[in-house]
């Protein structure tokens, strides 16, 4: 059948107007934030239902297409990439939430839910949704399920899938299964949600999510320190968790810092200069828990661990600390970084990051790198900017040559290649350095399971 004769029968498929063609279109929905690889999809299809989605599910399966998720395209492992003439399901119409219970303090959500739209509908609760990172503004619910998304809070509130009650899902079959049913208690054999989440869409789409919602956070409060070496950064994470209740545990480099400051739009925290800075927030509850908290830090000072600090004394400059950290991601994409998201134990953090930075110092020594990450997880983000003279390809093929080490490096300490991106398209052929070839083998048949024909964002995870 024809591509043409292939894009008519998928427009009856859903509302007039739902598919597009048009180049600007398959550009901007073929694609995520990675610049590794070209979009070229065959189409992009809004759904405005649970039953258009099965029904475009069941198409494929008949047509052999193959199907790409697309939600807020914010993902950094080409998980929502369309390179290979796939059609492109986007969720941007099934942004309702549907329903809310006081009693379990559950939302109902459907996929194109937008982060910060369940984290403002949690607020207008008294409530809180604690899965944080800096694209909330615009990366969807559908896609933070199918990664499992991290960010700021997971050192005290965990990752994405810690807030899924239940899900409904349409699978590679085209079958509509409902997950959980929201339970807490539920001692009925396999959990078939967990599976979903992290699965990056190759099982099947999430079509519905019930999620989680906690108290709201009382007088958040953020302290900035800088630190004469990164091995002082442990301690003093150590330190603080043993007084504290901490939300959050950040560090980032100077050179991190830097490209913040340049922006203009943000103060240097103090004008002690340091190699490296750590952000620390909780929750100021009490006039007992900052005096802790500052006790705390003139320990840190005494110890010789910190240089310098400061802590919010407002909403506004708690706000004006935290740009510090999540501003970095938005600020190096003018370089083309090459990035990895690679995380360990928190106790080994200290010795793996001096073996990925001799690593990196040894085969990059002209190439600018910046470090920064949830520490407090042990999640490290390792970025190596382009520079001006190479071209995209050049520097990434530069780049590629040295993933070898770095993931041998991460398979030593027990680390995973991915601690909250996704593996997509970027780490697939790296997959082998967290998991075994058992494990592997098993994943294979756990999607052979629900995805029979693959048709479900296929060379994503590991290769077709």
């Amino acid at each position: 059948m024809t591509h043409s004769a292939l894009i008519e029968e998928l427009k009856t498929l859903v509302e007039p107007g739902k598919v597009l063609t048009d180049a600007d279109s398959l550009n901007a929905y073929g694609k995520d934030w990675t610049k590794h690889f070209a979009p070229a999809p065959l189409a992009i299809a809004f759904p405005k239902s649970i039953e258009q989605v099965q029904a475009i599910v069941r198409w494929a399966n008949e047509r052999k297409v193959a199907l790409v998720p697309s939600g807020g395209r914010t993902g950094l492992s080409a998980a929502a990439v369309a390179a290979n003439g796939e059609v492109v399901v986007a969720f941007d119409y099934m942004n309702q939430i549907l329903a809310f219970n006081e009693f379990d303090r559950t939302v109902v959500c459907q996929p194109g839910v937008v982060t910060e739209q369940l984290q403002t509908f949690a607020e207008e609760q008294g409530l809180y949704y604690p899965v944080d990172f800096a694209s909330a503004g615009s990366s969807q619910l559908g896609g933070n399920i199918g990664t499992n998304a991290g960010g700021i809070k997971v050192i005290r509130y965990g990752m994405t899938r810690n807030w899924v009650a239940g899900l409904k899902v349409v699978t590679g079959k085209g079958d509509l299964l409902e997950l959980n049913k929201d339970l807490i208690k539920n001692a009925t054999g396999y959990d078939l949600r967990q599976l979903f989440i992290g699965a990056e869409g190759t099982l099947g789409f999430v079509v519905e999510a019930t999620m989680r919602l906690d108290r709201a956070p009382q007088n958040l409060t953020a302290m900035v320190l800088g630190t004469p070496d990164f091995d002082s950064i442990m301690p003093v994470l150590h330190a603080f968790q043993n007084k504290l209740d901490l939300t959050a545990f950040e560090f980032f480099s100077d050179k991190a810092l830097a490209k913040i400051l340049a922006r203009g739009d943000v103060p240097a925290p103090f004008d002690s200069e340091c190699p490296f800075y750590a952000l620390l927030e909780f929750e100021a509850s009490t006039e007992e828990v900052a005096n802790a908290a500052l006790a705390t830090f003139e320990h840190c000072v005494e110890q010789g661990w910190v240089v310098d600090g400061v802590m919010s004394q407002s909403e506004q400059q708690l706000a004006n600390l935290w740009k510090l950290r999540e501003y970095i991601s938005e600020t190096i994409a003018h370089w083309t970084p090459y990035k990895n998201d690679i995380s360990v134990t928190v106790g080994k953090v200290p010795a793996f990051l001096h073996d990925i930075d001799a690593i990196v110092e040894q085969n990059y020594p002209d190439f600018e790198v910046i470090w920064f990450g949830h520490i407090g997880d042990g999640n490290l983000h390792l970025n190596i900017l382009k520079p001006d003279a190479l071209s995209k390809d050049e520097f990434f093929a530069k780049c590629a040559t040295v993933n070898q080490w770095v993931f041998e490096t991460v398979q030593k300490y027990n680390g995973s290649i991915s601690a909250e991106h996704g593996v997509g398209m970027t780490k697939r052929d790296y997959l082998s350095y967290s998991r075994s070839e058992a494990e592997i083998a098993y994943m294979k048949a756990i999607k052979a399971a629900f995805d029979p024909n693959g048709i479900m964002n296929p060379g994503k995870i590991f290769p077709v």
